[in-house]
């Protein structure tokens, strides 16, 4: 198969994928909605609930996330200019720095959950 035919299937095959995501992501919510109906659930409060407990910590996840990933690509760039290691040096680093980031967030986000559940016992 040549280069040019596949560089036109990806877009296609992505927005394809993308639709039938959404179709059945709505299908799936909507027989959540209908199975809590017939146990005698109100679907609204549900949803009210969730979008009340709905973690906020997104900026902090992708910030140290992003932090790890430049410091990959620094640490990989030493790496490469001083042992010639070429791509595997970038790519490592990149892999090994971002999964530290999302540790770190993840270790900060379980302490602040901790706090806040203290508090509320309190």
């Amino acid at each position: 198969m040549e280069v040019e035919i596949i560089g036109v299937f990806i877009p296609i095959v992505t927005i394809i994928a993308a639709v039938i995501m959404i179709i059945n992501l709505r299908k799936f919510e909507n027989q959540e909605r209908m199975s809590m109906i017939e146990k005698g659930m109100n679907p609204k409060e549900i949803s009210e609930l969730r979008k009340t407990r709905s973690n906020t910590s997104w900026p902090l996840r992708f910030a140290l996330l992003l932090m790890g990933v430049g410091v990959g690509l620094l640490i990989g760039y030493f790496l490469d200019s001083s042992f010639y290691m070429e791509e595997v040096a970038y790519f490592s680093m990149i892999f090994i720095f971002g999964g530290l980031g999302l540790g770190i967030s993840y270790i900060i986000e379980e302490k602040k959950l901790r706090e806040e559940e203290e508090r509320s016992q309190r």
